[in-house]
């Protein structure tokens, strides 16, 4: 046996050792029966990093599956793994996105540090474990950035719960925690009197969710928490028509200087509010009409409950939150840099369509359909960034909220006509336009609802990477 033989041999051998173990986890030998909510720092700007550590502390019962530990889809800019450091055996992984992977990419990086609070959540350790937290590099691949020794006996591990006297209800529960995949539903911008309308905002968006497949045939397979936490005065803060307001979980419109990005950057907040029910997702329904929304994949989707187009966004961001599903729209101004067209995306909706003959969602695609697949790319750009034009205009004039859904409306009705029309509309292929970007990007069908207004309902594309992530939590 040659050299490079034996180094192939030891190679395979290794994998296999290492896939083996995995399979034999068992919960019980590792872990305890409640989460641990790892807090830390992380700073930089757009060229560095830097990671310090907070605090671990007990965030509820471990809701999470006991048996699906290890995240074999990838999905994410960044990847955490717990691991045994005299065995290295994988113990629990998965793969995230945050605040300040998106906010290092926008033009304020490039001038000033910045410093966010993140969290990750995996089963309390009965002894110490290694993190290990990744980063995919240049070519999109995971590469280490920050290792640290959760030692779970550390006088800054805190097993106690937190016991926040918030009122919780539970909207819709369908068997144990760890055997469902569990949301918890956060409110910010209601009052206590404003209970009552919260609770009918749970409810008519969480339907909307549930009637939209795959979510609909899977209903079963989830629990939806509530937790109320009421504040003084309605609504949340929107920096750009100077309407301040402070808030329990401190929601903002303004995000990256987007009007219409609302994102929560107190962290310890946020979760301390949903550590009082199960969860591994969150949503957050915020007393708004103004058009506003985030999704971030492992973190949080937000929406505002009240704008006509309000159901739309709740099911939109939630595409981003639960299964890391990519912005398919490009016409629309973003404040952080779009993806390259060099490198095929990690997520599981788009592609730079390098070979056609390995386009990643092929198993859905009918023989007969051309790659790339022709559409009415000009007179569709056209029109868009017609409306991108007067979209601005009535922002920059501040114009009632009930002028931008008027526009939305016209462009949905256009759009729609113009949609139907396509000769291989409803078929897998490959769309130019994905991403944030006009050209080099695809996406898998004319229309979804990452893509535009027009219909509540995800391609077949997207719905088969949401099952994938369901199958993660429930197997």
């Amino acid at each position: 046996m040659t050299n490079s033989t034996k180094s192939v041999f030891s190679l395979i051998l290794s994998i296999f050792i290492t896939i083996n173990s995995q399979s034999q986890i068992t919960f019980d030998k590792w872990f305890e029966g409640k989460t641990m909510r790892f807090d830390y720092f992380h700073s930089g700007n757009s060229l560095q990093e830097h990671f310090a550590a907070d605090r671990a502390l007990n965030d509820g019962a471990w809701s999470g599956s006991q048996t699906q530990l290890i995240d074999k889809l990838r999905y994410g800019l960044y990847f955490y793994e717990i691991s045994d450091p005299k065995t290295n055996t994988v113990l629990y992984s998965r793969g995230f996105a945050s605040i300040f992977g998106e906010w290092q990419t926008t033009p304020e990086a490039e001038q000033e540090w910045g410093t966010f609070h993140e969290s990750m959540r995996f089963p309390w350790p009965k002894q110490i474990v290694n993190l290990t937290l990744y980063k995919r590099d240049s070519r999109n691949e995971f590469q280490p950035i920050w290792n640290y020794a959760v030692n779970p006996e550390s006088i800054t591990a805190i097993p106690q719960p937190l016991v926040n006297g918030l009122k919780t209800w539970n909207y819709m529960n369908n068997g144990p925690s760890t055997e469902k995949v569990d949301i918890v539903v956060l409110g910010d911008g209601y009052t206590q009197d404003q209970m009552p309308k919260f609770a009918a905002d749970v409810k008519r968006l969480t339907e909307e969710l549930f009637n939209v497949e795959p979510f609909k045939s899977r209903r079963n397979e989830f629990n939806v928490w509530v937790v109320e936490t009421p504040c003084t005065t309605p609504g949340v803060n929107k920096p750009h028509p100077q309407e301040f307001n402070r808030t329990p979980l401190s929601l903002s419109y303004g995000a990256f200087d987007s009007e219409r990005y609302l994102l929560g950057f107190d962290n310890r907040a946020i979760r301390d509010a949903a550590s009082a029910v199960p969860y591994e997702f969150m949503c957050i329904i915020v007393n708004e009409r103004t058009y506003g929304g985030g999704g971030i994949y492992n973190l949080y989707a937000t929406t505002s409950a009240d704008n006509k187009f309000g159901d739309y966004i709740f099911v939109h961001e939630f595409g981003h939150h639960f299964a890391a599903l990519a912005d398919e729209y490009y016409t629309s101004a973003t404040s952080y840099e779009a993806p390259s067209i060099e490198l095929e995306p990690w997520e599981a909706n788009i592609t730079a369509l390098k070979d056609p003959k390995t386009l990643k969602w092929k198993h859905l695609t009918d023989p007969s359909t051309p790659i790339p697949t022709p559409w009415n790319k000009e007179d569709f750009d056209a029109f868009s960034y017609e409306i991108q034009r007067e979209r601005t205009k009535i922002r920059a004039e501040k114009k009632p909220e009930s002028v931008m859904e008027e526009l939305f409306e016209r462009e949905r009705t256009h759009e729609r006509e113009m949609i139907k029309k396509m000769e291989f509309t409803g078929k897998v292929g490959a769309f130019e336009g994905a991403g944030y970007q006009p050209k080099g990007l695809y996406r898998p069908e004319t229309d979804c609802i990452m893509f535009t207004r027009n219909r509540q309902a995800f391609c077949k594309v997207c719905q088969a990477a949401i099952a994938e992530v369901i199958d993660q939590y429930t197997k």
